[in-house]
């Protein structure tokens, strides 16, 4: 398989854990990657991302020397509490950033995008493998 999630940097959540305690706010408006699901189909991988709360006007995918890069931002909303104040707040606000090395057998001007429901799927079709001719060589 030659897509490869690039290591990142950015991932908050793999660094500290699902469980960490407090100083989630504090967290909040860090880079983080979206959690993927790689497919290999006969003709294709499938990427799914999730990207909870974002808006298909705010992803932006592109590809770069055999690299794809899936980047979104969201922001918090201001909204006043009237009749209490917010105790713990678990939803992500701030960018989203993955990357994944495509190898040499995806097709990487095909690549197709879809989003829907806060989930984003990319399809990225393999390269057809040409069978290797066998051409008759005269003799002069």
């Amino acid at each position: 398989m030659s897509l490869i999630p690039r290591s990142n940097l950015f991932d908050i959540d793999r660094l500290f854990g699902e469980s960490w305690p407090q100083g989630y706010e504090a967290r909040s408006s860090s880079f983080f990657a979206p959690r993927v699901d790689i497919k290999e189909a006969g003709n294709h991988y499938e990427i799914t991302a999730e990207l909870p709360g974002v808006a298909k006007e705010d992803i932006h995918i592109h590809v770069k020397d055999g690299i794809l890069t899936l980047e979104a931002e969201t922001s918090k909303e201001d909204k006043e509490e009237k009749d209490g104040k917010v105790i713990r707040q678990e939803r992500r606000y701030g960018k989203y950033m993955r990357s994944f090395n495509l190898g040499s057998d995806i097709h990487e001007a095909d690549i197709k995008a879809s989003f829907k429901d806060g989930v984003l799927t990319l399809e990225a079709p393999k390269l057809v493998a040409k069978a290797p001719e066998r051409r008759r060589i005269s003799i002069d």
